[in-house]
C-alpha cells in the first residue's frame, strides 16, 4: 500500500476517539501508532518517537493541545501536526494555524475526512 511505514501519534483524552482514529490509520497501512491522553504525554511521546504525523485534540487535561503544539513545534519546527476539536472556535483555529498546525478537523470526523488529510500531508504516498 505505501512504501514507507509511516508513524502517527494520536493525542486525545477520549479513548473511543483515539481507538477509532487508530483503526482508520491501520486500514490505510499505518502500522506504527502511539497514543497520548493529555498534552504532557503528547509532548513526551513526540520527543521520544518523532512520528511522521500527530493528530492532536485541542481540549485535553494537564496541558491543552494548543500548548502541546507550541512546545512540540518549538523543539521541532518540522513537526507535522493536525489539530482536532469539537469546539472549533475561530480563535482556536487561528491559534492552531499561527502555531504551525497543518490542518484543523472538526470532531466528530469521518473516514473520508481523515483519509484526505492523511493523503495530503503525507504527500499522496498513502493509497
Amino acid at each position: 500500500m505505501n512504501k514507507k511505514n509511516y508513524s502517527i501519534l494520536i493525542c486525545d483524552d477520549s479513548t473511543v476517539l483515539r481507538k477509532s482514529l487508530a483503526y482508520m490509520a491501520k486500514e490505510w497501512g499505518i502500522e506504527t501508532i502511539w497514543e497520548a491522553t493529555n498534552g504532557e504525554e503528547a509532548v513526551a511521546q513526540y520527543l521520544e518517537h518523532r512520528p511522521d504525523l500527530v493528530f492532536m485534540d485541542i481540549v485535553m487535561p494537564k496541558k491543552s493541545g494548543l500548548e502541546a503544539l507550541t512546545e512540540i513545534r518549538a523543539k521541532d519546527p518540522s513537526a507535522r501536526v493536525v489539530m482536532a476539536s469539537s469546539t472549533g472556535t475561530k480563535k482556536n483555529l487561528m491559534t492552531a494555524i499561527d502555531e504551525g498546525s497543518l490542518d484543523f478537523i472538526q470532531k466528530p470526523f469521518d473516514k473520508q475526512t481523515v483519509h484526505t488529510v492523511l493523503r495530503r500531508i503525507l504527500k499522496g504516498e498513502l493509497d
